[in-house]
């Protein structure tokens, strides 16, 4: 595998993991200020936002890549700068719609989540923080695909930076001036809710600073490699833009999956539970599932989110050269270590389900039962977005609009009889059927049309679950004798639980891997010269 790869993969995946990581801690402080309440209408603006979002840009950036690196291949590096200049006022045009869109029509989408006898929030409260979450759609899109033209030349280092930028901006304005609004100038939560969701826009600023700071720095290299193109395919814009959409449409059915399978809960969950002795609780197990316990869930998925952000620009590569070994290899070392970093991450979170949801909400049986079961699904939503990524590298893009929208329709049906039958359980299974569904049609797509088949990748598979069954043992061991010794009654005693018992995992996880060999040859020999030091 490309050593480009491994290290674009890694700069990602560290960049996402630690705004990731951001993202779930500031909720800690945020929570405490705002309260319980609050923070549910601080998620109504992000229900509308993220939705919006995702079809303004989720296939900019992976779109836009793949079409740069595609040209680049061939030695062409006119087609993709002209792209970049068109393409960079087309977002601004796409973005300012998309900006007036959601302001306009706040109110309208605040009644599709709320009812006018809501005693807690109103109509116009929820349309309020609408409209000031929907300033950061002004610079996003924009953003975004400079972030997809870097991408195309296989520099992720922008992308990770302006990201991890980009989440500490934003999380400095929203508790500043969370705290401002609150304790200096004594104003009321709805406004400090409003203050917070206008920091996306601020953190969007903060992103586009770095990216101006790269662009700088690479342009002289790119306008040499530019002055050296081989070839020139003379790509009319109309071609390009079409070509750009056919990339991009996938990408935004996939940008919007975990949003739409959330929103089926939204519509289902409370009529699906009318006859259960927990209705009166529906509201708040909604709350649970789709907003605490999925903000945790998806810290394992950051991962997936790397690999395809890397992963396309190379599989394109491999595809359009036809060099079908180097593809091969290239799938086949993805899924070994996707499942080899994801699997343990899930394990260990499930098992310390309960400390997680003490420390970073409150002490509850019935939130870490439900962040426990719902944890497992984070590896589906790892793999969703990789094989995506794989179909839209190899021109199967079509595919991945038609099995998502058939595994949102498995979720629709099945939602209702099995929240009926088990509650928030049921919810969880149906998404677990209907994402099983999505990804099982995105492989058979992957065999009938590749011809991957890999005996090697199921044994290393099957090898990666038996070390994480040996974790698995040590690390239950291992949080059953440290409650008999310190029981978690508060947030400290579940985060030096958390610390303990994830050391001890991460220590015999590691361990048996470099023991086998399996973790050197997914991260190369050097891995060795540094584990030696230790006598592994």
């Amino acid at each position: 595998m490309s050593n480009n790869f491994l290290k674009g993969t890694a700069i990602l995946t560290l960049g996402l993991f630690l705004s990731k990581i951001l993202g779930v801690i500031y909720i800690i402080p945020f929570y405490s200020m705002v309260g319980e309440d609050y923070i549910g209408l601080y998620q109504y603006a992000y229900i509308p936002y993220n939705l919006m979002l995702a079809v303004a840009i989720s296939g900019a950036p992976l779109a836009f890549s793949k079409y740069v690196s595609k040209y680049n291949s061939l030695g062409d590096y006119q087609t993709g700068r002209r792209l970049l200049k068109s393409g960079l006022f087309a977002m601004i045009v796409t973005g300012f719609i998309s900006f007036l869109f959601l302001y306009f029509f706040a109110e309208p989408l605040a009644k599709i989540f709320i009812s006018e006898k809501e005693k807690i929030f109103t109509v116009a409260d929820v349309a309020d923080v609408i409209r000031w979450v929907s300033f950061a759609l002004i610079v996003v899109p924009f953003m975004s695909l400079i972030r997809g033209f870097f991408q195309g030349y296989s520099f992720m280092m922008p992308t990770a930076v302006s990201q991890l930028i980009e989440q500490i901006v934003r999380i400095l304005f929203l508790l500043a001036g969370a705290y401002l609004v609150l304790t200096i100038f004594n104003g009321t939560l709805k406004l400090a809710i409003q203050v917070a969701v206008l920091s996306a826009f601020i953190g969007a600023l903060g992103g586009l600073v770095v990216l101006y700071y790269y662009w700088r720095k690479k342009k002289p290299e790119y306008n040499l490699l530019l002055q050296g193109s081989t070839t020139s395919h003379d790509v009319k814009l109309t071609d390009m833009y079409k070509e750009i959409l056919v990339y991009a449409v996938p990408v935004v059915f996939l940008g919007v999956a975990n949003p739409l399978f959330q929103f089926v809960d939204l519509l289902t969950f409370n009529r699906a539970m009318i006859d259960s002795e927990q209705a009166a609780k529906s509201s708040v197990y909604l709350s649970i599932l789709n907003m605490q316990s999925h903000k945790l869930v998806m810290i394992p998925v950051m991962l997936a989110t790397g690999f395809s952000m890397a992963l396309i620009p190379l599989v394109t590569k491999y595809f359009t050269l036809n060099e079908h070994k180097q593809l091969s290899n290239t799938l086949d070392k993805t899924f070994q270590m996707l499942c080899f970093l994801t699997l343990p991450v899930v394990i260990g979170m499930t098992v310390l389900a309960g400390e997680l949801y003490h420390l970073f909400y409150e002490q509850s049986l019935i939130g870490s039962d439900i962040l426990a079961h719902y944890l497992p699904v984070a590896i589906l939503f790892s793999l969703f977005p990789v094989t995506a990524a794989i179909l839209q590298g190899i021109n199967q893009q079509k595919w991945i609009i038609l099995n998502l929208l058939i595994g949102l329709l498995i979720k629709l049906a099945l939602n209702t009889p099995l929240i009926g039958m088990w509650e928030t359980n049921g919810a969880i299974a149906a998404t677990i059927i209907g994402y099983s569904v999505a990804i099982f049609m995105n492989f058979a797509v992957l065999v009938i049309t590749q011809n991957y088949r890999s005996k090697l990748l199921v044994r290393r598979i099957l090898l990666i679950t038996m070390i994480n069954v040996v974790m698995l043992i040590v690390v239950i061991i291992a949080h059953m004798l440290l409650l008999q010794i310190m029981p978690a009654e508060s947030k400290f005693g579940a985060l030096l639980i958390i610390l303990i018992v994830g050391t001890i995992g991460g220590l015999v996880y590691g361990a048996i891997g470099i023991r086998l060999g399996i973790a050197q040859k997914l991260f190369g020999e050097r891995l060795t010269k540094y584990t030696k030091k230790f006598g592994l």
